[in-house]
């Protein structure tokens, strides 16, 4: 007698276990949480762990070698009556203010000279890049020997071109002179993030709309003002929020050229933290010292991811 292929019964036994732990592994409850485990980790060891130990610092009166007790806001209350402070906190927002203003108008002058059509303009796009390849501190080494005050560059080349008179300024030696030396060397550094990144959104800005602005008469400088710096606006407030960030936060341009000096008139917060911190032992002082700024930061990031947010939707 014929035997019909559905009517064959294939015994049905239970899975090994081995099956059933890829089975249970295979469930989102188990695996979404195994996947984010190991970045919720690092975050915790390397991120959240010095933050919680910064604060915690701050608010002590923490001395190397010694027990430390709790003292609240004393620490940020009593930094006011440091004149080194006080200067420092003004040295802050005139580097940062100042640098991130270059670095907006440079960085979008570079960019649209990059979104034209040039030469090499893979080879030249990729030497833009040269700067924040470089290590920092190697190529501050570099801006000090430039600006040194026996062997300066910038003072024989000033000569040369009949700009200065000899033996030109001294430019990590005096207060003026040594801030506009940080901030040049800060603009340097930091300009190829903006060129690029702002060249990334250039590129997106659809020709349709250059066409019809040509064709409706605007020039060079309307399209520009009408169409290319508002559909910029998304990218220029990413762009100045990270770079007003690791501005204030600078410290390798400022400690290779100048330490803070002469007479604290370069040091930032990063940099005066460091000297009260470690040199002197006070890890209280300066922790309160990196950590001043904290709620501004946060209230500047804030304000412009909502700006991004609304700008986008």
């Amino acid at each position: 007698m014929a035997v019909r292929a559905n009517e064959i019964t294939v015994p049905r036994g239970r899975p090994g276990a081995a099956a059933r732990v890829r089975q249970w592994l295979d469930g989102e409850s188990v695996l979404g949480p195994v996947f984010v485990t190991p970045a919720l980790l690092l975050l915790l060891l390397l991120v959240a762990y010095p933050f919680v130990m910064a604060v915690y610092f701050a608010m002590s009166n923490a001395f190397i070698g010694r027990p430390s007790h709790w003292v609240g806001l004393r620490n940020f209350i009593a930094l006011w009556d440091s004149d080194i402070f006080r200067q420092t906190f003004q040295n802050a927002f005139v580097f940062t203010g100042i640098s991130v203003a270059f670095k907006v108008v440079l960085g979008i002058t570079l960019a649209l000279l990059l979104n034209e059509q040039l030469w090499f303009k893979r080879m030249i796009r990729g030497a833009v890049l040269l700067p924040w390849v470089i290590p920092t501190a190697l190529s501050t080494l570099g801006w000090w020997w430039m600006f040194n005050s026996l062997y300066s560059v910038v003072n024989w080349t000033g000569i040369a071109m009949g700009l200065m008179d000899p033996p030109g300024p001294n430019w990590l030696g005096q207060k003026y002179y040594a801030m506009a030396a940080v901030i040049t060397v800060n603009v340097w550094r930091g300009l190829p993030f903006f060129a690029i990144t702002i060249l990334a959104g250039l590129v997106s800005i659809p020709r349709e709309l250059y066409e019809a602005a040509e064709a409706d008469g605007a020039g060079a400088n309307a399209r520009f003002w009408h169409v290319t710096l508002p559909l910029l606006k998304p990218v220029l407030a990413v762009v100045v929020l990270f770079s007003t960030i690791f501005t204030f936060s600078d410290f390798n341009i400022v400690y290779v050229l100048t330490r803070g000096g002469p007479i604290t008139s370069t040091h930032l917060f990063a940099t005066l933290s460091r000297v009260v911190g470690i040199d002197t032992g006070r890890i209280g002082e300066g922790a309160a010292i990196s950590l001043y700024l904290f709620p501004l930061l946060v209230f500047v990031v804030w304000a412009q991811l909502r700006f991004v947010r609304k700008q986008v939707y």
